[in-house]
């Protein structure tokens, strides 16, 4: 009697406490807050896109569309923002649907399809759906890089016009990713993650990023809290569970992605940090050598992770540019 009477209690109380910890959204730092005044947004099906646009250096007529990764947002590139600038005469940066400064519509059956739809419709948006881009993309964004690189290749209605494409530190290969505990649950768990997309504070969000950045590069609480910020922006972390379903996305789509990447002929690079947890590199960094040929590929020092345009953004861009500036 006792230990259900105890059972009744916890399953009265972890909704209550659920529900305290759903506290109000934090506070735009000044950094977010001026990436934001400065960007723009546009409606993709109801909903609204945002994204941050720059116009660089008159003469030149390249242009670079940044795709960042999970959970994050476009703020990711903001430490490269400027030397990007310097080099491109566009540079543009998108939040995906149920990411950053982006709606994040519930329920709703988030896709890598949708988010390569957006990222299509925004250029579109731009003017820009004859001219040829330039894609950076890092974890999340690399698999959306990847259906935009399938479409290409497929002549697809509407696909991008692709003059090359840099992947950094994705799950490209569902073999050799290894998502943390915490995404594995939400994503799995069903009618139980909803529950647990509550229970995510701040301090969880802080330590499970740290374990993902190198241990001489973690970040700073202001940046720890500029992540989270994005995250919780309209309720964000509410959608957390649905928006992971992209790992199992990955697995049922992999011909297509990996087949896209081992056959295209378009520029191809590769930016790694090799400390990565997610994507470790005994078994990342052999898989995309024997299969993706064509790829150049920059590794950086041995102490940079998963995000290496934060950890390392003057060798990130290092890297990039001597890609870039290679054909």
């Amino acid at each position: 009697m006792t230990r259900e009477w105890w059972l009744h209690v916890a399953l009265l109380c972890v909704p209550l406490v659920a529900v305290y910890l759903h506290v109000p959204q934090p506070q735009l730092s000044r950094g977010l807050h001026t990436w934001r005044a400065t960007g723009r947004s546009f409606s993709f099906r109801g909903n609204s896109i945002f994204y941050k646009e720059a116009v660089g250096p008159v003469g030149s007529s390249d242009t670079v569309v940044l795709l960042h990764g999970f959970p994050t947002s476009s703020y990711d590139w903001h430490k490269i923002w400027e030397p990007l600038k310097q080099r491109f005469h566009r540079v543009i940066a998108p939040d995906f649907l149920g990411f950053g400064f982006s709606d994040k519509p519930r329920p709703h059956a988030y896709s890598i399809f949708e988010q390569a739809s957006i990222v299509e419709a925004l250029l579109s948006h731009l003017d820009l759906a004859e001219q040829k881009v330039n894609l950076l993309s890092h974890d999340y964004g690399d698999t959306v890089a990847l259906e935009l690189l399938y479409r290409s290749e497929q002549n697809r209605s509407g696909h991008l016009a692709i003059n090359s494409l840099c992947l950094s530190n994705g799950g490209i290969f569902p073999e050799t990713h290894y998502p943390r505990f915490l995404q594995k649950l939400l994503k799995d768990c069903g009618f139980i993650s909803p529950l647990l997309t509550r229970l995510i504070n701040f301090h969880l969000f802080s330590r499970g990023i740290g374990e993902v950045f190198g241990p001489y590069t973690q970040p700073t609480e202001a940046e720890h809290w500029d992540m989270w910020t994005s995250v919780r922006f309209n309720d964000g972390n509410l959608v957390l569970d649905s928006v992971l379903q992209y790992i199992n996305q990955r697995l049922t789509h992999r011909d297509r992605w990996v087949g896209a990447l081992t056959s295209t002929l378009t520029p191809l690079h590769l930016i790694y940090g090799p400390l990565d947890p997610v994507n470790p590199s005994n078994q990342f960094l052999h898989r995309y050598q024997t299969l993706v040929h064509r790829s150049t590929i920059s590794i950086l020092d041995e102490h940079i992770s998963h995000y290496p345009q934060l950890e390392d953004p003057t060798g990130f861009m290092n890297a990039y540019l001597s890609f870039i500036n290679s054909f």
